[in-house]
């Protein structure tokens, strides 16, 4: 099974230079925890949780009017195409330890999100199929695996 088939799509997303207002409302909107970054031209750049735009409005002081996307935003950012293997996707998300994963093309540009809910909805729907492309064992491994505590070394200062 390739990411394609089980990314979410349209990807929503926010641009660098929005306020963190801006990525907040679309969170809410769409019920998401976390949008790629993209630049003016539209390629990606970054990711932003909902706890980076906590983090920065605790620790500035400032409304989310105030603060950028970019000022926030996590810059080292790990995608895949969409047309790799789900097994190529669940490694990235285990091993930088990433519940979603944007879904770029050969240009950058965002063309949807992976994410682990969307793994387990397939493992749960192909529990009684033969030969599963994402089992639910799959899931579990990388779910433990993105609930490591993460070293000290691995934890980016924030701002």
């Amino acid at each position: 099974m390739l990411v394609e088939q089980l990314m979410s799509r349209p990807a929503v997303t926010c641009r660098t230079s929005d306020a963190l207002a801006r990525a907040a409302q679309l969170m809410w909107d769409h019920d998401f925890g976390a949008l790629p970054v993209v630049d003016a031209d539209g390629r990606l750049v970054g990711m932003i949780t909902d706890r980076d735009i906590c983090m920065a409005a605790y620790l500035r002081g400032q409304p989310l009017a105030d603060i950028s996307v970019e000022m926030a935003m996590a810059r080292q950012v790990h995608a895949c195409a969409p047309g790799d293997p789900i097994g190529v996707a669940e490694k990235t998300m285990s091993q930088f330890q990433v519940r979603r994963i944007p879904v770029a093309d050969a240009s950058a540009r965002v063309v949807g999100v992976l994410s682990l809910t969307d793994l387990a909805r397939e493992a749960e729907q192909e529990g009684g199929r033969r030969r599963p492309d994402v089992t639910e064992a799959e899931v579990s491994r990388t779910l433990a695996a993105i609930c490591q505590p993460r070293r000290e070394e691995q934890v980016a200062p924030v701002l």
